[in-house]
């Protein structure tokens, strides 16, 4: 299997260069990607547990979809590739805003990323990719913010940074 590149940004959003994901991991190289947010009619949003063979945060709780643009690729169809690639289904998505954030692993790797949050709603139960996603469930924001409290250790390290900016996105804006 051959390694997926990164685009590398500056801080403007522009494109810089490419770089395989790995490298950019250990070198914590400023990089393109994005996170979905998929919410139900009853304004629970919808977790994914990544997968018990993942080579960081294995198991770890986490927004319904990351991953990284491919060159050439819109943040919205990327999003919506990935969305299908890990959960099976697609969903009409709007990018709301984005940012950028480092956050060290504990096995060296760093995320520093240039974050594009996109949401989506959808009502139904997703047919999830075993090779990516161990479980799911819908978790109301609010019952999301007190579980990452009390139990943060159970939570990726950018899901905790990204909902947080999630959340005063929400509250700042009716959507």
């Amino acid at each position: 299997m051959i390694e997926e590149n990164v685009i590398l940004v500056n801080e403007k959003d522009e494109q810089i260069g490419l770089m395989p994901k790995l490298e950019a991991h250990e070198k914590a190289v400023l990089h393109r990607a994005f996170s979905v947010f998929i919410l139900n009619i009853k304004n629970e949003m919808m977790l994914q547990q990544r997968a018990h063979h993942k080579y960081h945060s294995p198991l770890l709780w986490t927004n319904t979809c990351c991953s990284h643009q491919r060159e050439g690729e819109t943040n919205i169809g990327a999003g919506t590739r990935r969305l299908y690639e890990e959960m099976g289904f697609t969903a009409e998505l709007k990018e709301l805003f984005h940012f950028i954030y480092k956050a060290p692993f504990d096995n060296g790797l760093t995320e520093h990323e240039l974050d594009h949050v996109m949401i989506g709603y959808y009502n139904e139960e997703p047919v999830i990719n075993p090779d990516e996603v161990e479980a799911w469930k819908w978790m109301s924001i609010e019952a999301v913010q007190k579980d990452m409290q009390e139990f943060p250790e159970q939570y990726t390290v950018w899901f905790k940074i990204i909902f947080d900016e999630f959340y005063h996105y929400l509250e700042d804006h009716k959507l």
